[in-house]
């Protein structure tokens, strides 16, 4: 089969080739898919180039969150056959096939796509897990969401707006922000400068709940602009500084700073994560979500997928279809 290798972290991704790969014999408890669709984050770029938590050993293939067809099955499965339509996840996704543990597997729902079943987790979750269980989001609290245009913040976007949440958010270009004006945010703002806006729209009082993947200065004006009792939700850096606070500030205006790490919640509190895969899973069956694909890509252009991340000229996710 295909598949796209690394055989070297480095800055550079276009090291990423694709190249013949032979996958071994199923072991008992695996299934083989035929991938349809794999979906491109952020943290496969930051694994190639070895600045993720986690890096696996040399050589990978990148990519963790696809779905497609079960071809074949080891000894012992029970959970799925063969020519079901199932969601994957796990390294390895950019592939035309993955053979992973049966177990983990998850049906598609029935009347949802194989391009949206491979886009929705990583990003929906990320949301469920910061909105809902940490945040406590309310119906009618004010959510700011920054780096609402990208994957995840798009989705906080949408997960808010079905919370019953008044979302206020920021992104960078007029392109982006047209498409949120039309996504259903409630108000749009530059993703600098919007400090003063938020409280105007709050009538004085900031917003409620801080959702923010940015850091760096992002972070810095956001303190000055999150309403008491509030909660400012720290799920990523991609403005490439992580922030320093004084203590005092969080104190005195009496917010909370909530890191998220939606798959570690799950494998620190497995019942939990298991219900919160459930509740985005409905959530997607119901059409009561909407994942927005950017962009589609063969694997043969792979990194010029990734790229487009790196760029940040995407709205919503990016998928490669194998």
């Amino acid at each position: 089969m295909k598949a796209i290798l690394c055989r070297a972290v480095a800055d550079d991704i276009g090291t990423l080739n694709v190249e013949d790969v032979e996958l071994p014999p199923l072991g008992p408890g695996e299934a083989r898919v035929r991938l349809r669709a794999a979906a491109v984050n952020f943290p496969d770029i930051l694994t190639v180039q070895g600045k993720y938590q986690h890096k696996p050993a040399l050589p990978f293939i990148p990519g963790t969150e696809g779905a497609g067809d079960v071809v074949a099955l080891g000894d012992g499965v029970t959970n799925v056959k063969v020519r079901d339509r199932v969601i994957v996840g796990g390294l390895g996704c950019y592939a035309e096939e993955i053979q992973v543990p049966a177990v983990t597997l998850r049906p598609i729902p029935a009347g949802i796509g194989y391009v949206e079943a491979a886009s929705f987790t990583v990003t929906y979750l990320t949301a469920y897990v910061a909105l809902v269980r940490r945040a406590r989001l309310e119906a009618g609290e004010w959510l700011l969401v920054h780096g609402a245009a990208g994957g995840v913040g798009l989705a906080a976007v949408d997960l808010g707006k079905h919370i019953g949440a008044k979302v206020i958010a920021t992104a960078s270009t007029d392109a982006k922000r047209a498409f949120l004006n039309d996504y259903g945010a409630d108000h749009v703002l530059p993703s600098s400068g919007f400090r003063e806006a938020v409280k105007e729209i709050t009538g004085g009082d900031g917003a409620n709940v801080i959702y923010d993947p940015v850091g760096g200065d992002v972070f810095d004006e956001s303190t000055r602009c999150i309403a008491f009792d509030g909660r400012i939700l720290i799920i990523g850096f991609t403005s490439g500084r992580i922030p320093q606070i004084g203590m005092n500030m969080p104190l005195i205006k009496g917010y909370s700073i909530l890191g998220v790490r939606a798959g570690e919640y799950g494998r620190k509190f497995p019942e939990k994560g298991r219900q919160n895969m459930f509740a985005i899973t409905k959530l997607l069956a119901e059409k009561k979500i909407h994942p927005h694909i950017h962009a589609r890509f063969p694997l043969s252009q792979a990194v010029d997928a990734m790229r487009t991340l790196q760029d940040r000229s995407v709205i919503g996710k990016v998928v490669i279809e194998p």
